[in-house]
């Protein structure tokens, strides 16, 4: 049985065929490479979103350099590797090997006396079990002084000449802003894909310093972070938002015993003059600050963890039951949100990989259609339009689309069933029917069978709205699918599955 991706990679060969030896070549090669390839995620933001941190924290290690060097202003991927290796692409000329080396832990990657604009990416080859089911890619900061480098995120992201090189993105935010929408807005997919939330996940980034680094400071970010949640302009560009303290993951995932050390050494100080000197950073790094570490070993310190990561790391030590450095990066970890985090990339982005990637790949060859359509491609065209109104994943991220922009005429409590069962909270069987992973199979198929009854009734209706019936029958077949999955068989005796047609919300794109 052919998947979607198979169909998509046979459409990718035909166009190849038809337009071989013309300017459309290296396109839809490139194209159809990146369909075996892992999940490509953009990791996005303004200046001092806390992007280069994030990334370290994801990938476990410090590797992108979290200052304002010249890199920093360079698209740069990282992926798994099978040797450690930086591959320069300059916008003009061959690709080239680039020298690095390990400063303070993170790449000092050597341009060799190019200036960033010259270099389209650069490519970071790194063994690593986080990269292997995603790549991830760093972008320079948007609303940089320099419009030349908040260019160059948004020629990457959001190209006039063709579909993104990314599959998703990561839309780092410190507080919701006109421009962070804008750039969401933007960053909506190509026409041939049909623009929706689903590529997109938006982080509360450096949530610790929105409680001005009070040891509750994750929690008023995880209340900011709700309430965006439900903001109708804010779910209608992006699956959901989490509060990460990137800062504090990065330094879970990489703390030293040698800083671990220091903070039992500041244990010794009395409660209420430790507190004193914490009430903030230039007053901890202080020279006249009577403590049992010198000036560069706090700066070091505060640098790594930030003031929140030091007010948490002393009162873990202290109360939390905690006391050797692997104990001590655990809960820094835990505190943070980066496992959240994890857990969304994987039920938002990876286990929707094959989807998010045939997206791509479809806009490839809908890019390639357009600047070559005539005689000739009528039957590319008819199986790129077949492919993109019959799938039913497609459907669903359309409906989506249309339910989170108050565009299907439900009820409250059927529109929050209704985006539920598309995979609003994540494509698995469970989070679908809204119940419990663990829950068992007896109850998954009850539910499901309740599912379908309703949705089938609500298709049927004699007086119902047509925009209602006509996503009723998308959520029909989705509840079929369940059920079929569950069986563990492509279709179950006795459903009927109904025809696919083109929907009201469909229009224009």
């Amino acid at each position: 049985m052919s998947t979607l991706l198979d169909e998509v990679r046979t459409l990718v060969d035909r166009t190849r065929e038809r337009f071989a030896d013309t300017a459309a070549t290296g396109p839809l090669e490139l194209t159809r490479g990146r369909l075996d390839e892992p999940l490509r995620v953009a990791i996005a933001g303004k200046v001092k979103a806390g992007k280069s941190t994030l990334l370290n924290a994801l990938v476990g290690e410090p590797l992108a350099p979290t200052d304002a060097g010249e890199c920093t202003r360079i698209v740069t991927w990282y992926r798994d590797g099978l040797t450690y290796r930086v591959t320069l692409e300059p916008h003009e000329g061959d690709p080239e090997q680039a020298p690095f080396r390990r400063r303070d832990g993170h790449l000092d990657i050597d341009l060799g006396g190019r200036d960033p604009s010259e270099v389209r990416r650069l490519i970071v080859a790194w063994p690593s079990a986080s990269l292997r089911t995603l790549t991830l890619i760093d972008t320079p900061g948007i609303g940089s002084v320099s419009t030349d480098v908040s260019s160059r995120t948004h020629a990457f992201l959001t190209p006039e000449d063709g579909p993104t090189d990314a599959d998703a993105v990561c839309y780092l935010m410190r507080h919701l802003h006109g421009t962070d929408i804008r750039f969401l807005e933007s960053f909506h997919d190509d026409e041939a894909a049909n623009a929706t939330p689903m590529n997109a996940i938006a982080v509360l980034s450096r949530a610790d310093e929105i409680g001005v680094a009070r040891l509750d400071a994750l929690q008023t970010a995880e209340r900011i972070a709700r309430r965006y949640r439900t903001d109708p302009k804010v779910r209608r560009l992006c699956q959901t938002v989490v509060p990460v303290a990137g800062l504090l993951a990065e330094a879970g995932a990489t703390l030293r015993q040698d800083e671990h050390g220091a903070l039992q050494a500041l244990l010794v100080v009395p409660r209420d003059e430790l507190a004193s000197a914490l009430l903030s950073a230039d007053r901890f790094v202080s020279s006249g600050q009577e403590l049992p570490l010198d000036a560069e070993t706090r700066y070091l310190l505060l640098q790594r963890l930030g003031l929140f990561g030091l007010r948490l790391s002393l009162a873990l030590l202290r109360h939390g039951g905690v006391g050797s450095a692997p104990e001590l990066a655990a809960a820094l970890t835990k505190h943070s949100g980066i496992d959240r985090l994890r857990e969304v990339l994987a039920t938002q982005f990876a286990a929707r990989a094959d989807l998010l990637k045939a997206r791509s790949a479809l806009a490839g060859v809908d890019a390639a259609l357009r600047t070559r359509r005539g005689p000739g491609t009528e039957d590319l065209e008819a199986e790129l339009e077949r492919l993109l109104s019959s799938t039913h994943a497609f459907a669903e991220a359309r409906l989506l689309n249309a339910v989170r922009a108050g565009n299907v005429p439900l009820a409250d409590d059927r529109l929050e069933e209704a985006e539920r069962l598309l995979g609003g909270d994540g494509p698995g069987i469970a989070s679908r029917l809204g119940l419990a992973t663990d829950s068992p199979r007896e109850t998954l198929h009850a539910t499901a069978i309740a599912r379908l009854e309703h949705w089938q009734k609500a298709a049927e209706h004699p007086f119902a709205d047509q925009d209602a019936v006509a996503a009723a029958r998308v959520l029909v077949r989705s509840c079929e699918g369940i059920l079929a999955d569950l069986a563990g068989s492509p279709s179950l005796p006795g459903v009927e599955h109904a025809e696919p047609r083109a929907q009201p919300w469909e229009a224009g794109t």
